[in-house]
């Protein structure tokens, strides 16, 4: 990681709580509890954060967790729980936040499919740009979409030697499958900072796989 990072940066407590309710639903309650114990976390065990937007829960605390799963069930079984718990955050409770409210109007569901990943992965970014502190951006490079983190809250100084943020993958499937009426989508996780890369990027396959 670069020396020129900010001490620490933050979700809103919204996010989080429904990043640990996910975790929960994949792993069941004891499961969770064990994954807390080991990120150092056990203060989620019993209680919740706020059910609102004050942005207090640390990209490190995030970080934690994608590591403990990863020692817990090993890199292949925390990619896959990461991936389940990325998708049940964004079909519990981001798709209903601020920009991607209009994205399941009728007028919405009759555009093309490029138009809707055209205007729904941007709508997508603007949440957490505007309500986090990770800064997302989405770019057109013609077969397919670069989405970016440039602070990233899944692997906040943390050093890998492969890619990490896998619950982030899994959201993006989970919206892209509800932006496109059901479509499921090829995405890779190109660059990573844990990896040392100066952002990360997901790299989305514009024609679906079904």
């Amino acid at each position: 990681m670069t020396s020129n990072q900010p001490d620490e940066l933050f979700y809103p407590n919204r996010f989080a709580r429904i990043i640990i309710d996910a975790l929960e639903e994949v792993m069941g309650k004891n499961g969770l509890h064990a994954v807390l114990r080991l990120a150092k976390l056990e203060k989620y065990i019993h209680e919740r954060p706020p059910n609102n937007l004050e942005k207090e829960f640390p990209f490190s605390e995030l970080t934690a967790l994608q590591a403990a799963l990863e020692e817990m069930y090993g890199p292949r079984g925390g990619r896959g729980l990461a991936i389940r718990a990325g998708r049940a955050t964004f079909e519990n409770g981001a798709k209903g936040v601020g920009a991607l409210v209009g994205v399941g109007d009728l007028a919405f569901r009759v555009l093309p499919l490029n138009s809707k990943l055209k205007i729904g992965l941007p709508a997508l970014a603007r949440i957490f740009s505007q309500f986090s502190d990770q800064k997302s951006e989405v770019s057109d490079e013609g077969d397919h979409f670069v989405y970016t983190l440039e602070q990233c809250p899944m692997c906040w100084n943390r050093q890998a030697d492969h890619p990490v943020c896998y619950l982030g993958l899994g959201l993006l499937q989970e919206a892209l499958q509800w932006v496109s009426g059901g479509h499921t989508f090829k995405i890779d996780m190109k660059t990573c900072q844990a990896q040392g890369d100066d952002i990360g990027r997901y790299i989305i396959h514009k024609n679906p796989l079904n």
